[in-house]
Order: structure tokens, then sequence, then C-alpha cells
């Protein structure tokens, strides 16, 4: 089977550029995209669940590198984006409802005044100090998300939530590992430091070919599977909690904002 094509270059993007795009339409990943520009994870719940989720956010901070967090009802993040409007600005949606999942291109019509937003730190934030640093990035290459897994480790609880602490995870060159561990730790807004290098069945993921979220990305001789805490560790938490409604980012379609991956 052939290679996906490369992805496209987005030079000279920004975190706004981006938003714009979605507003206009754009329903793509936003991997690659505005490189140094923060990524975020977004998830927006009723109110009567928003201190106990800050509580666990605060308790898996490698998971849940908390960037802002909204007013009641209100869909914009200051903090973050001094434009941006949480409900048009994101490539896509899944609203949690009655125990289904809905995609959506937007989620004007279902915003509330009681729904509270979450900010939580993505991954893709780090790609531009990696590929500063010439090191190569298959996923990137690909456009894709890259894997993202369920492991047999447990968040710390909070309240209501609790589940298992989920991880993404990108193939890199052997040779590089040292440099990718020491670059990552630096950039705690995106998840930081490795959680896990090597062998996956250390975390219990027995069948690497089949993540719980995106595209399947097994490592080529010569590489060695790099693992990270993900904010997708709250998806999980959100649904093993039971809230009969919540937003969240479609997977892969964060939430790009004028942060710089650089700054303090």
């Amino acid at each position: 089977m052939s290679e996906p094509a490369p992805a496209p270059a987005f030079d000279g993007e920004t975190g706004g550029d981006v938003r714009r795009a979605a507003r206009l339409g754009f329903a793509g990943l936003t991997v690659g995209r505005a490189a140094g520009y923060v990524q975020a994870n977004l998830f927006v719940l009723p109110r009567d669940f928003a201190a106990e989720f800050a509580a666990f956010c605060a308790a898996n901070p490698a998971a849940y590198p908390l960037l802002a967090v909204g007013e009641p009802g209100g869909t914009g993040l200051p903090a973050l984006c001094g434009d941006c409007d949480l409900s048009t600005d994101l490539p896509g949606y899944v609203v949690h409802a009655e125990g289904g999942r809905t995609r959506s291109p937007h989620v004007r019509d279902r915003w509330r005044d009681d729904l509270v937003a979450f900010a939580i730190g993505c991954w893709f934030g780090a790609q531009a100090a990696l590929e500063a640093a010439g090191i190569r990035m298959r996923h990137r290459a690909l456009g894709l998300q890259g894997p993202l897994f369920r492991t047999d480790r447990p968040a710390a609880a909070a309240g209501r939530f609790r589940g298992p602490l989920v991880a993404s995870m990108r193939p890199f060159a052997t040779g590089d590992l040292q440099r990718v561990a020491a670059i990552t730790a630096g950039l705690p807004r995106s998840h930081g430091a490795p959680l896990h290098v090597g062998d996956p069945a250390a975390l219990g993921i027995t069948n690497p070919s089949r993540p719980d979220w995106g595209e399947p990305l097994l490592p080529e001789s010569g590489e060695t599977p790099v693992f990270w805490a993900c904010g997708l560790t709250a998806l999980a938490a959100l649904e093993a909690a039971g809230l009969p409604f919540f937003i969240s980012h479609a997977p892969g379609a964060m939430l790009v904002t004028d942060l710089r991956e650089s700054a303090p």
C-alpha cells in the first residue's frame, strides 16, 4: 500500500489564520498548522461539573496542562486568543449528548449559558521546536495525527472524574531519542517530557496497530515509539462520569491559540 502524500507546508501561518479558516469551513487536522503556536484540546461542560473537572486537571498536570478556563456561557478565552469564538473557530467538534456522539462543524446552536470551556495543551505545539532541531517527524510528513491509546495506568481521580491515562505515540529515529526527550521536557504546555519510551506493552497496549483514536503508525526499522500523556485522558474521564451533555474538539482538530510555544 502506498503512503499518503506529504502534508503541505503552511509557512508564516498564525493561530488566527487557522481560526479564521475554521470559521470559513476548514475541517481538517491542525497537525503542522501555525508552527510554533500553542494548540489546545477543548472541553466544554456544564458549570455544575466545572470545579471538579478543574481539580482533576490539577491532579494530572502532564495529561492536562490547563491553559485557560472560560466564564460560564462565554465563548471566548482572552488569555489565549483575543478574537476567538470557541463555538466556531475549531475545524470540528463532537457533541456528547444522551449517550451518543455527533460530529459538527460548529456548535453555535448547542452553546448554553451554563457551559464552561477548558483549554488543555496539545502535543502538536511541540512540533515546531522538534522541526527546528532537525528531527524527522514521520507522522508530520504524512499529515497524520498519530495513534492514541488508553493505557493501563490510572489517572489521579478527583470527585466524579477518574479513568485510564490516555497516551499519544509518535515514532522517532532511535538516535534522536535523547534530543526529543530533552526538547519536549522544556515544553510543559505541550505535555512536557515523554511518559514512556519503547515497548508499548509497558503501558498495557497489547495491539499498537489498533489505536483507540487517530491512525495506526508503527515504528519502522531504526525507529522507537515514544509516548506522551494526552489530553484525551479528559475525554475518557468525562465519558466515565456520565455527564448528560458536553462538547469536545473533534480528534486532531484543535484550538490554535495566539500563544507562542517558546514563551515561558
